[in-house]
């Protein structure tokens, strides 16, 4: 997403939704959890990549106490939404298994984002953005 202008190149504003999981409730009640420090490290992430026009929407997307096993979670359906309404660009999540630990409903949410031309970024080193053999790392890597 990069115009050239002359000698300076501007880069078009990248919307990226930060999604947090964590299957037990435990711990959640502490002043700093899993999902706080989830969300820290997405947030260095994509500044990290301000560069490239990245910017970190303020909407949390928090699945505390919900299982990766099912596409049921209030936050990940809220987000979906949002995908679908063309208000998101970019979702990232800590490790691929904070989205899904179900390859079918992996493949769901893969669907959606195709449909929408979106790509899921990962911290552990998976990005996929549609490139088929990125495509085929992040199924390696997180979903079973």
């Amino acid at each position: 997403m990069t115009r050239s202008l002359g000698s300076t190149r501007r880069h078009a504003r990248v919307r990226c939704a930060i999604y947090t999981r964590k299957s037990s409730e435990e711990g959640l009640d502490q002043e700093f959890n899993s999902l706080q420090a989830q969300r820290e490290a997405c947030e260095a992430f994509i500044n990290s990549q301000r560069h490239e026009g990245w910017v970190c929407l303020p909407a949390c997307y928090d699945d505390g106490g919900f299982s990766g096993a099912t596409m049921d979670r209030p936050a990940l359906q809220r987000l979906l939404g949002e995908i679908t309404a063309a208000r998101v660009d970019i979702v990232v999540v800590y490790k691929i298994d904070r989205l899904t630990r179900s390859l079918t409903d992996f493949a769901k949410i893969v669907e959606i984002l195709d449909v929408r031309r979106e790509c899921a970024s990962s911290l552990s080193a998976v990005r996929w953005d549609g490139w088929r053999p990125s495509r085929m790392a992040c199924v390696m890597s997180g979903a079973r």
